[in-house]
């Protein structure tokens, strides 16, 4: 098929005859192959080549050696076999976007009022006096009527058109940047293949027929092969099948490997001979692609086609649980997936576009909520203007109507018409799709530089929202730069790596062997790549920790390679999350068997019934030294957080037969430990401040490991995860599965809540049980917010757990190609604080588009006020049609362009998580929004109706049809347009701060905006005469203009300054579709709770400062009451011991005073209401400071998640108040002392 183009020339044919020679297997041959499955295919090699190595011989490939590698090679086999290339769908081009643009209805209507306006304005009326059509009509000369008329509708559709090509520019250049990153991310897919008999990764696109590849665990498999050499081989073929048992393959019965499957355990070899367009995944695409245009790649038609079968399958069983399902069945966007069906009830071929993500769905509805509004304000604008000039011209003038004046009445229909929409694109936010776009596209390319490679636009909103983050520990709080520190070998315990002599000869046979064979192959230490840097790690860590220990004892691992090659191992049980070990058998010479294994100490310990003692021999191992073992050597390894890893053999003699190799848990007992090797891997400095962060942001980050609970508690302590004294749950993965199934073990929901809050670590956890916490997280209806679930993972087995997170990150560098399939975003660095900085971004992508919601919906409410009440009072709308466009631009596209790409600031991490129901416009934002429209419209009026007496100007209320533009209307345009530019600042910030200018020089995009827009109103108003309806005006005008555009900025101080709790009838809009599940009590709750005002906190410090003032009154008379008391007539009755001495008093240490932050006392407006003098004798524990006597309670347990967060909690002891067991309370040095 990639060589039919050949056909036409001579040059052609003999060039295929060559290939057919050459190769002796044409391309069809190879694709007809490649359809068998099974013991068909074994029968068709066998009858055609005699066996895989056959097939070698006829590509011209050595299956040790691989393809030699030079290019001219390469090139044959590109040219008969073709590339391992996909064709890309074409994308769109400019003018299709253009034409998208044009769709929009709004453009539509105003392209028509316009077309219309144009031609009326052509139109000349036959004669007649214009005088005898009503005063309205006018008496201007002809020629600037000519002039004038077609102006207005050449601009507006002026306006439509630049307007739909920032549209369509925006939507080209974010469809480049898609497929820039697409590219990016199949360029840095490479495959290990062997080439000249070097091991080698190349990029998957590099790969042809006849390449020997090495698959192993976790590959996403990118060529048709077939299997040369397997250990252990088992793959997901449900991509392609849709049938989710792993199909085991070996050479002798189904040797068949497809491309877009998963490797999902053990290792092997592999003949390509198949890519591209002949791979299975590739004739696929080709097959549905060919009518198709909505996929782009392969793999996005193996998900097709999986869906589909599972969507199928669903229907038939689940029917009647449609509905429950409808509700969780969760797309990666947290929202369902539905599909069109067509008349057999089965998917339509044609995908539809994803749902829309959590923010795209408030925004929607806020949209249509809000063109509504517009439009029912625009249609009763031009009502009420038809209305009033129909009665002005026909009754109070009482003009006859006639024929000729016809159309200049219609011309007034039109101008009316014209206004009506202008108000309505105006109140429409079409604004707010291309504020979304821009802001994701803009934190998308810069989260690149911090990491983070975004799969998935929406991941990128949804981590913002982030609330629990579960981590690996493994490369991502650690540093995956694995070295082996301490070692138990030969009975003896070395607290640092033993000298070669030290260790037996025997020992150290038996363990350099084990390591050498018991390591994947593809695991080596490799030179670095500078001078005197650190040794190159490749493949799995722990191997290569064990290799370099190797290294380290002075013997090299590669001579034992070298003598037993890969193909010379008899058989492999490769690592997996169930066997957590790995095992390889050696066939000897005589016929016997040996087999290594390594593994998790405390699982390989237990299969070991001998251990090597010191001259090397091996002596019985009961459970009792197992328990001195684990107790002397792997707990002290592990309280160290060093991972502990057991390496054992076992003899297989020849006399007693072949043993049952199947049979895995009776060949994996009786080992014969050789030692115990503990593997450091340190904390990556960053990640403790990255994780302190994480907690003071409201998120909550458990580790979930597979490795040893006390190696995880050591690493999670040093992480700042746990604290010492935290009541928080470390627990292992069967203790957990114990814990959350019922006595039929099934999983309980309620049983998961009761763990997961306080769940910190869990260690020695399988894949399943990661899946089972996220899941149960997500379900969770313990707290009132849903929890929105950031997960990490790297291996093929963390596939469903990253899939069922509302974010998965893959890790770029050890991840394998299955879980970066199932990810949102990719780490390139492996690094946890790369997750920080995502959560900053998402947090900011929501503040940005709340900030230019805050912007545009000010610039709404007025523009539609003053359109609608200067069209009724007036009979015209003080902003002209292209004014009122040029309106629309700046807070359209400019505002969403200069406040979509505000930088995140770290002060983003000091709240918590907004959560899923939280309304777009808070309350507070709802205070700026009508707050700012109050004095925009209060001036616009001012200068609408007194303007022209105030700066001694001619009105420009009630001017005639074609009248020339006055200074009056060009004032109330500029002040306008002057305010609304620096109401930008102002929308800056959304809490209520008071800075609006802080940071504003970040941003180099919004001070250029800013700039641009302000330069390009000075010429409009100056130059922009006709077309813009405006006339110069002069410096002094100009100055009182700018005053009063810059007058937002002061009355903004004003408006911050109001407490938003005063104003508790303003409502919150735009909430999430959940929005009505919601009772309104409950929902006014959290509205409340997560309402950020910096007014009400300024009052708050106003209030404490005045309390304290006011407290500090009270102890003062308190004090003077006290020496009142100590003169009274009663004084002689009392005995000495009765009175409170200072010894006495310093007996109580809790009354030590301590000069701590913390211990200020917090008073709430409330506490010191009900705090009067009185309350003399009574007290609120302090929490025990140094040297409290054991009689005090504990103090109560705090409220926080996070222990660490509580600083300001504690309660110190207000003045005045007296512990109640202390003699004689009323005592005068009593009281001073506890006063001070």
């Amino acid at each position: 098929m990639a060589h039919n183009s050949f056909r036409g020339s001579k040059h052609g044919r003999r060039g295929e005859a060559n290939h057919e020679a050459e190769f002796r297997c044409s391309l069809q041959e190879l694709r007809s192959l490649m359809e068998l499955r099974g013991e068909e295919s074994v029968t068709k090699i066998k009858e055609s080549y005699g066996d895989a190595i056959g097939l070698c011989a006829r590509l011209r490939t050595s299956p040790i050696e691989g393809l030699a590698g030079n290019s001219e090679d390469i090139d044959r086999r590109i040219e008969a076999f073709g590339q391992n290339l996909i064709p890309p769908k074409t994308p769109k081009t400019f003018l299709q976007l253009v034409w998208e643009a044009l769709q929009d209805v709004t453009l539509i209507i105003l392209e028509v009022a316009a077309i219309i306006s144009l031609a009326l304005s052509f139109y000349r009326p036959p004669g007649g006096d214009r005088q005898n059509c009503g005063k309205a009509a006018g008496s201007v000369d002809a020629e600037t009527e000519e002039e004038a008329g077609w102006i207005e509708g050449a601009a507006i559709l002026l306006s439509v058109v630049c307007v739909v090509l920032v549209t369509a520019f925006n939507d080209w250049s974010k469809e480049k940047q898609f497929r820039g990153l697409q590219s990016r991310i199949e360029q840095e897919q490479k495959f290990t293949v062997i080439r000249g008999g070097q091991v080698i990764q190349i990029k998957v696109s590099e790969m042809v027929v006849g390449d020997i590849a090495q698959v192993k665990y976790g590959d996403l498999l990118p060529t048709d092969g077939v299997l040369i050499q397997g250990n252990d081989l088992k793959i997901d073929e449900s991509a392609l099948t849709g049938e989710s048992d792993h199909v085991k393959k070996t050479v002798d019965k189904d040797p068949m490997l497809l491309s877009g499957t998963h490797v999902m355990e053990g290792s092997g070899k592999m003949l390509v001979t198949a890519v591209g367009v002949n791979s299975q995944t590739g004739i696929i695409f080709t097959l549905l692609g060919a009518g198709e245009e909505d996929i782009g790649e392969a793999e996005g038609e193996e998900k097709a086609e999986k869906e589909k079968k599972e969507e199928r399958k669903k229907k038939r069983d689940k029917r009647s649980k449609r509905e429950d399902k409808g509700k969780k069945a969760k797309n990666k966007d947290g929202a369902t997936e539905m599909r069109p069906l067509n008349e057999d009830g089965e998917p339509k071929k044609k995908l539809p576009k994803k749902d829309k993500s959590v923010l795209q769905g408030k925004l929607t509805k806020l949209a249509v909520q809000i063109g509504k509004a517009g439009l029912f304000m625009s249609s009763l604008t031009v009502l009420i203007l038809i209305t009033r000039f129909l009665i002005d011209t026909f009754v109070i003038q009482g003009v006859h109507f006639t024929n000729e004046c016809l159309p200049i009445y219609v011309q007034f229909f039109v101008k009316f018409f014209i206004i009506g929409v202008t108000v309505l694109v105006v109140a429409v936010p079409e604004g707010l799709p291309l504020a979304v776009t821009i802001s994701l596209a803009y934190s998308v390319k810069k989260m690149m530089k911090d990491n983070n490679l975004v799969r998935h636009l929406d991941a990128c909103e949804t981590m913002g929202n982030a609330t629990a983050i579960c981590s690996d520990k493994t490369g991502t709080l650690t540093m995956n730069r694995m070295t082996v520190v301490q070692t138990y070998i030969a009975s003896r315990y070395y607290k640092k790596l033993p000298e070669p002599d030290l260790i037996p000869a025997v020992v150290l046979d038996l363990l350099v062997q084990g390591i050498g064979v018991n390591c994947a192959y593809t695991s080596k230490i490799m030179p670095p790549e500078k001078e005197g840097g650190l040794a190159r790690q490749v493949g799995n860590k722990t191997e290569c920790a064990l290799l370099g220990f190797s290294l380290d004892l002075r013997r090299d691992y590669q001579t034992i390679r070298n003598e037993i090659p890969e193909e010379k191992l008899f058989k492999v049980y490769t690592f997996n999350s169930v066997r957590k070990s790995m095992s390889t058998v050696l066939k000897n010479p005589d016929g016997s068997y040996r087999m290594y294994s390594k593994g998790a100490s405390e699982i390989l310990l237990r299969k070991c019934s001998k251990i090597v003692m010191g001259p090397g021999k091996a002596k019985s191992f009961k459970p009792r030294d197992r328990d001195d073992l684990v107790r002397k050597v792997i707990e002290p390894m592990a309280s160290e957080g060093l991972r502990t890893i057991c390496l054992a053999y076992r003899d297989f003699p020849d006399a007693d037969g072949e043993p049952d190799w199947d049979d895995e848990a009776h060949i994996l007992t009786n080992l014969t430990c050789i030692g115990v090797v503990g593997i450091e891997d340190p904390v990556r400095p960053e990640v403790p401040e990255a994780i302190r962060k994480c907690q003071r942001a409201g998120i909550t980050v458990r580790m979930v490991t597979g490795d040893n609970i006390n190696t995880a508690r050591a690493i999670a302590i040093k992480c700042g995860i746990l604290h010492p004294g935290d009541d928080f749950l470390c627990m292992e993965g069967k203790e957990f599965n114990r814990r959350i199934r019922n006595e039929q073990g099934e999983i309980e929901q309620e049983r998961i809540d009761k763990i997961w809050p306080k769940l910190r670590v869990l260690a020695r956890s399988s894949p399943t049980d990661k899946h089972t916490l996220v899941k149960g997280i997500i379900d969770s209806t313990v707290l009132e917010k849903r929890q929105v679930v950031a997960v990490t993972g790297d291996g093929t087995n963390d596939g469903p757990a990253l899939k069922k997170a509302d974010v998965g990150f893959a890790m770029g560098i050890a991840g394998t190609d299955v879980a970066k399939e199932a990810s949102d975003i990719i780490l390139t660095d492996d690094n946890f604080s790369s997750i920080v900085k995502a959560v900053m971004w998402g947090r900011n992508v929501y503040d940005s588009i709340s900030k230019f919601l805050q912007f545009q919906l000010t610039v709404n409410v007025v523009a539609v006020i003053v359109a609608f009440t200067g069209a009724c009072i007036t009979q015209d709308s003080p902003l002209k049609a292209v004014q009122m466009l040029w309106v629309n631009l700046i807070m359209d596209t400019f505002a969403s362009l200069a406040l979509a790409t505000e930088p995140p600031t770290e002060a983003l991490l000091l709240r918590s998580p907004y959560g899923r129901n939280k309304p777009l416009i808070s309350r507070t934002m709802m205070k700026n929004i009508l707050g700012h429209a109050v004095y925009q419209l209060t001036v616009i009026f001012t200068l609408l109706f007194v303007g022209e007496k105030l700066f001694n100007l001619d009105s420009g209320r009630n001017a005639p049809l074609h009248a020339p533009s006055s200074e009056h209307y060009t004032m109330v345009f500029n002040t306008f347009v002057l305010m609304q530019i620096f109401n930008e600042l102002n929308a800056r910030k959304i809490h209520g701060e008071r800075n609006v200018f802080e940071g504003v020089f970040n941003n180099p995009i919004f001070c250029s905006i800013v700039l641009g827009t302000f330069i390009i109103q000075v010429v409009i108003v100056q130059f922009g005469g006709k077309p813009f309806s405006c006339v110069q005006l002069s410096i002094d005008q100009w100055l009182w203009c700018v005053f009063l555009g810059l007058g937002s900025l002061l009355w903004g101080q004003l408006v911050s300054s109001v407490p938003t709790r005063w104003l508790r009838f303003l409502k919150t809009a735009g909430h999430g579709t959940q929005q009505e599940e919601i009772p309104a009590a409950e929902m006014e709750e959290m509205e409340d709770q997560d309402e950020i005002d910096h007014a009400e906190m300024e009052l708050k410090r106003g209030q404490v400062l005045w309390c304290r003032g006011l407290n500090r009154i009270s102890t003062q008379i308190r004090v003077v009451n006290a020496f009142r008391d100590s003169v009274s007539p009663y004084e002689g009755l009392e005995t000495p011991e009765s009175r409170s001495s200072i010894h006495s008093f310093m007996s109580h240490p809790e009354f030590r005073m301590e000069d701590s932050v913390n211990h200020i006392p917090l008073i709430d407006e409330a506490e010191c209401e009900d705090d009067p003098p009185i309350k003399r004798n009574s007290m609120v524990l302090p929490p025990p400071l140094t040297g409290l006597s054991a009689t005090l309670p504990p103090p109560p347990p705090s409220p926080s998640p996070n222990q660490n967060n509580n600083a300001a909690e504690h309660i110190a002891p207000l003045p005045g108040m007296i512990a109640p067991n202390s003699p004689c309370p009323g005592s005068p040095m009593h009281s001073l002392e506890t006063s001070l």
